[in-house]
């Protein structure tokens, strides 16, 4: 730890005063980001999967309380990309930091991945006005002596405000974490109503949960080349007047063997997507839902920029 790693309590305001601010989460892929996120949240608003790069847009958690509000951003994983969509993926990463009042910088201390790494610190912003928190995630994995060398080799390449082991799976290190971070707030506004969770629409948050179940159940290259965009969102009237949510969402593919093997043989693969997404997504919206999704192809749409923004919006 730094030797100015208490500096934001000396700086702090009054105790009276709000608090408030953004605090960006990187790192490389799978290290743990979005696990973290819900964590803070208490409760699950990014998708998780065992798989790299499921995350592919910036996420927004708010937590808010009667002295501040933190706005936490989860971000996808940094890498090295090879089409459109991770280059757009990378620049909505990178794009998180420049904003971000502090920055949590996670790392896997059970897998490294050094390159990444190093590249992430180089990105890192030095103002004065950004901390900059770096966070050993995943120790509940590794012996505790194994982390002493990290704390040392990390200390040597950058000057962080921060160095804080936890386990954000089980939530080890977390609270000292959240003490840390907003012992760095500065006195701000509201940005968002006290009992908002995120600011992204509930259109975006079902697609993600229909994406993830196709990511968990398939393999290979077949998760990585589906998108998933919700067409219609309504609230419609039962015979019985119970009322219940109608959701038309449509998976994209790249390919017709791909289309086919999301499917399944007698459609019985994109049947358990449906039942799994819709149990996850009545909990969300708290109401009976009626999920309808369709799979159709849509060539090369992850390396195309028109389709990019017909899908979803990966560009501005």
């Amino acid at each position: 730890m730094s030797e100015d790693s208490n500096q934001g309590s000396e700086n702090s305001p009054d105790v009276d005063e709000f608090r408030s601010g953004y605090v960006s989460i990187i790192g490389a892929p799978n290290v743990g980001k979005s696990t973290l996120l819900n964590t803070i949240l208490g409760q699950k608003l990014a998708i998780v999967t065992p798989k790299p790069q499921t995350t592919r847009n910036q996420i927004r958690g708010i937590v808010t309380t009667d002295t501040h509000q933190i706005v936490f951003v989860d971000t996808p994983g940094l890498m090295d990309p090879k089409y459109r969509l991770q280059s757009e993926m990378v620049r909505t990463a990178y794009g998180a930091i420049r904003d971000a009042d502090v920055v949590l910088f996670v790392v896997d201390v059970a897998h490294r991945n050094e390159k990444i790494e190093n590249t992430i610190i180089e990105r890192l912003p030095k103002a004065k006005n950004c901390k900059n928190i770096l966070i050993f995630n995943k120790v509940d994995l590794v012996d505790k002596p194994s982390l002493l060398p990290l704390f040392e080799d990390f200390q040597n390449k950058f000057e962080f405000d921060e160095m804080i082991p936890i386990s954000a799976k089980t939530g080890d290190g977390v609270p000292l974490l959240l003490d840390k971070v907003r012992s760095y707030l500065l006195p701000g506004p509201h940005y968002f109503p006290e009992d908002q969770l995120s600011d992204l629409p509930e259109r975006f948050f079902i697609s993600e949960t229909v994406r993830e179940k196709i990511m968990l159940i398939t393999q290979r290259e077949v998760p990585y080349a589906t998108a998933v965009v919700v067409e219609e969102f309504e609230k419609r009237l039962r015979k019985n007047s119970e009322e219940i949510i109608y959701i038309r969402a449509i998976v994209y593919t790249e390919k017709q063997t791909q289309k086919q093997i999301i499917i399944g043989k007698g459609g019985k693969l994109i049947k358990r997507v449906g039942e799994l997404a819709r149990h996850e997504i009545e909990k969300f919206l708290d109401s009976r839902v009626f999920l309808e999704l369709y799979v159709t192809v849509k060539s090369d749409w992850r390396r195309d920029v028109r389709k990019l923004k017909e899908l979803g919006g990966f560009l501005d």
